[in-house]
């Protein structure tokens, strides 16, 4: 998400190189050889941070002290950012989930590119103006297409629960059967604790996510079924991870304008 946001502000300008592609899990993931080659000869870093990058952090605060880096969230007024009690004091780091505080993202970015190259400075501006109107848009077609959803119908269960943001941003009552972080396992109690609820509440269907193994989700479909529920798998989210490269699906606005719940599918 962060590197196409530095696309579009940086445009011909920059050679941006994401670390973690479609499907990769940042929670996870650890750095590679080619990967701190690439770190070290970067004219700029950009990171998540809030822990996202949870086994990449000391490489980051290394590389700080010789490359450019920047944690793109601290532009973020700390009293919008989420502190569930689960996760143990940290901040939720999908930020990237409510519109209106990923301008602030991008708004970092644009000052990061600007401090970088500073004799570009004027078409960063100019591109990052075009595209925090873009997101502005965004923010308001996802408020719209919430709207058109009966409010007690407004339920999305997923792998982890990456989706506080997204739920609090646009009245969505979200549900993840792991926690904020992947590296944080689901027990027996956390699957049939969501069973009954599913069960009870007769919500119509869960989702994967393209960066999650589908397993957990599967377990939860066969729980509802073992109680004689009816669930499926509404499809694929990009939670953590975006779509390839260079498509459609590969870009931080279309991730956002196509969770299910903006189109009335998955809720109960």
């Amino acid at each position: 998400m962060i590197a196409d946001v530095a696309r579009n502000l940086g445009g011909q300008h920059v050679e941006v190189s994401g670390l973690m592609g479609a499907g990769v899990d940042p929670h996870l993931y650890k750095a590679t050889h080619g990967d701190l080659e690439k770190l070290s000869g970067a004219d700029l870093i950009l990171y998540n941070g809030l822990h996202l990058e949870g086994k990449m952090a000391d490489v980051l605060v290394k590389m700080a002290r010789s490359v450019p880096t920047v944690q793109v969230t601290e532009s973020i007024p700390e009293n919008l950012l989420n502190e569930p009690a689960e996760f143990a004091g940290h901040h939720d780091p999908h930020v990237w989930f409510d519109v209106s505080l990923w301008i602030y993202v991008a708004e970092r970015i644009r000052d990061a590119l600007k401090e970088a190259a500073p004799a570009h400075a004027a078409d960063f501006e100019k591109n990052a103006a075009a595209y925090i109107e873009s997101l502005r848009a965004l923010h308001q077609y996802v408020k719209d297409q919430i709207a058109q959803v009966p409010a007690d119908q407004r339920v999305l269960v997923t792998a982890h629960d990456a989706f506080g943001y997204f739920g609090e941003a646009y009245g969505v009552e979200v549900m993840g059967l792991q926690g904020i972080s992947t590296a944080a396992e689901y027990g027996a109690q956390d699957l049939t604790r969501l069973v009954n609820i599913l069960v009870e509440r007769k919500i119509k269907a869960v989702f994967v996510e393209s960066s999650i193994s589908p397993k957990s989700i599967e377990a939860l479909v066969r729980g509802v079924e073992g109680q004689g529920g009816t669930i499926t798998i509404g499809g694929e989210l990009f939670s953590d991870a975006m779509g390839a490269e260079g498509r459609r699906k590969g870009t931080y606005i279309f991730k956002l304008s196509q969770v299910p719940a903006t189109r009335g599918r998955g809720v109960k």
